[in-house]
């Protein structure tokens, strides 16, 4: 007796998807940059190596396509992805925030200070949201 599946998702990356998602790079990194300096411009050192742009770019591009990777892991599977993602986009971001407060606390990378905590906190919001509008955009183009 032949049983019913479910289709396989398309996972080939479309040109306008991997466009929405370098654009959510670009604009991260851009904006990171601001809050970046911004968090010096309040007392964070100059040198401190969290806030530097080769840092802060890697960690947002590796984010946001850690984050596609995720994203269309629950759209793929979850029965209800729309509700699993409200729950969890939240939830991811406030786990981002564990280890800036953990550096706070045991401040093992000289210069930790609360601007400079504060800023790359900042940094993963940012992240997020230009995460989450890429993959929104990207959903409303994948439709067959």
């Amino acid at each position: 007796m032949a049983t019913l599946s479910a289709p396989k998702p398309n996972t080939r990356l479309r040109p306008r998807t991997a466009l929405l998602l370098a654009a959510a790079m670009i604009v991260a990194v851009l904006l990171n940059a601001g809050a970046a300096a911004v968090a010096i411009s309040l007392g964070a050192p100059a040198d401190f190596g969290p806030l530097s742009v080769p840092a802060q770019a890697l960690f947002s591009v590796i984010g946001i396509t850690v984050g596609w990777i995720g994203w269309r892991l629950v759209r793929a599977r979850a029965k209800n992805p729309r509700r699993v993602l409200a729950v969890l986009v939240p939830a991811v971001l406030v786990a981002s925030f564990v280890p800036d407060v953990l550096l706070l606390a045991f401040p093992v990378i000289p210069g930790s200070n609360p601007p400079a905590i504060l800023g790359l906190m900042v940094m993963h919001v940012i992240v997020a949201a230009c995460a989450v509008a890429a993959y929104v955009a990207a959903d409303r183009t994948a439709a067959p």
